[in-house]
């Protein structure tokens, strides 16, 4: 008996070796070969969530520069514009943009709208080794991307302009402006094929939140009382700088998933140590362009300026996203610091043409942006021919695109509050609601 069972148990043994062989040739693919997908989808998951925190970070910054008659009316717009871009670009923004994959992965609703749809319940290995990364995290991540671009706009034209005339206009920059100009280099259109290089966005999303921005304030006009008739600019100072530097610091915790993700892949060693890279060289510029714009404020003004300084991290990080991967340290560091420095010059350049842009916006957005996208020419293989060419693209096509939304807007419903609306807050005209109800009486700041 003993015998028996023991010359069974060889009997199992000898045969395990080709039980495991005829397993293999029917096995699900190996980490080796769906680990580049398992990777890369967690990477886009975890630098979407800090993109989205960049949402908070927008608002607390906003919340904290606009006067505490018209905190409500921000926060309102932000949490407003950021839902609605989620929605427009699932249903028409992605495919529009990226036209080579987007419509194999949409769905009709309707003649005109194409929508996103998502990965099947439950992706089988053998599947996922066709993909670089699950189609959910893909459009998570780039849909973050498009908010933010909106968020740009909503801080320029704070504390005189209505509700619903913005949000219209976050529809259509959102839902199609964005994604047409964001196809020409991310969705491998014409300026990729010409080898424009925006790493992360300083020009396709940065600039053009920027030029958005910078045609609502030029349509809306100052608020009352920013200027007089001499050209004399009368500071109207936020409700709570506290709450600015807050925001900044979410906007600095959040700018390492929208460089870092931008790498695309963390599926391999190098990729990994890429993304490393990556958030050295972010967090290095934003610190120079602080730095830059605390010791020229206190040069040129006799006192450091905070709000400048704020700006100057912001600037510092806007300026590195082109091209957060090659430069060195001392590479982004140099970057950056010129990023401080456009802010601190073309704050008040904005003023002199009487450009009434409330939380610095377009300086820190637009001009920043331009300076990083032609600084890739430093690191990158563009050349600047190439990089001026993107950046004329985009700013004629966003520009004048906006002028027309913008105008359209103003003959159709008007853009801009009454003046004693403006003059009691929006909070109370537009909302009926108080952020600080206890330390104001109707409103007034």
């Amino acid at each position: 008996m003993k015998l028996t069972r023991t010359l069974a148990l060889a009997g199992v043994l000898a045969a395990l070796p080709a039980l495991a062989m005829a397993q293999d040739e029917t096995a699900a693919p190996g980490f080796d070969v769906i680990g580049p997908y398992i990777m890369t989808t967690l990477l886009f998951c975890m630098a979407g969530f800090l993109v989205f925190f960049m949402a908070a970070g927008f608002a607390m910054l906003e919340g904290g520069l606009v006067r505490s008659k018209n905190v409500t009316m921000q926060m309102t717009k932000n949490i407003g514009l950021y839902s609605f871009a989620a929605i427009m670009y699932w249903l028409i923004g992605f495919n529009l943009m990226y036209p080579g994959d987007g419509w194999l992965i949409s769905g009709w609703v309707g003649p005109f709208f194409s929508t996103t749809v998502l990965d099947p319940v439950g992706v089988a290995p053998e599947e996922a080794a066709l993909d670089y990364a699950s189609i959910g995290s893909d459009f998570f991540f780039q849909l973050v991307f498009v908010a933010a671009t909106a968020s740009i706009v909503s801080g320029a034209l704070a504390e005189r302009i209505k509700l619903w005339p913005f949000l219209i206009f976050v529809i259509v920059l959102t839902g199609v402006m964005y994604p047409i100009s964001g196809s020409w280099q991310w969705g491998g259109g014409w300026l990729s094929e010409m080898g424009f290089s925006d790493f992360a966005g300083s020009t396709v999303v940065h600039s053009v939140g920027g030029w958005a921005a910078l045609a609502g304030a030029i349509v809306l006009g100052p608020r009352l009382g920013k200027y007089d008739k001499e050209g004399k600019v009368h500071p109207m100072p936020g409700s709570n700088l506290a709450l600015a530097t807050l925001g900044t610091f979410i906007l600095w915790l959040g700018w390492f998933g929208f460089n870092g993700g931008s790498q695309l892949a963390m599926g391999t060693v190098g990729d990994v140590s890429d993304v490393s890279r990556i958030f050295a060289n972010t967090n290095m510029a934003a610190a120079a362009g602080a730095v830059t714009a605390l010791i020229l404020t206190q040069a040129v003004y006799g006192k450091p300026d905070l709000t400048m300084v704020l700006n100057g991290a912001l600037a510092g990080l806007v300026s590195i996203t082109a091209e957060p991967l090659a430069p060195s340290l001392f590479g982004a560091l140099w970057i950056g610091a010129i990023g401080g420095v456009i802010v601190v010059f073309t704050v008040p350049l904005l003023d002199r043409f009487k450009i009434d842009d409330v939380v610095g916006a377009i300086p820190v957005h637009l001009f920043a942006g331009i300076w990083g996208t032609i600084a890739v020419i430093f690191y990158g293989e563009a050349n600047l021919i190439t990089q001026l060419t993107g950046i004329l693209a985009y700013g004629v096509f966003t520009f004048g695109g906006s002028l027309v939304v913008w105008f359209i807007l103003k003959a159709a419903m008007g853009i801009r509050v009454g003046e004693e609306s403006e003059v009691n807050g929006l909070d109370m005209s537009e909302l009926g609601m108080e952020a600080y109800p206890e330390f104001s009486k109707g409103g007034a700041a």
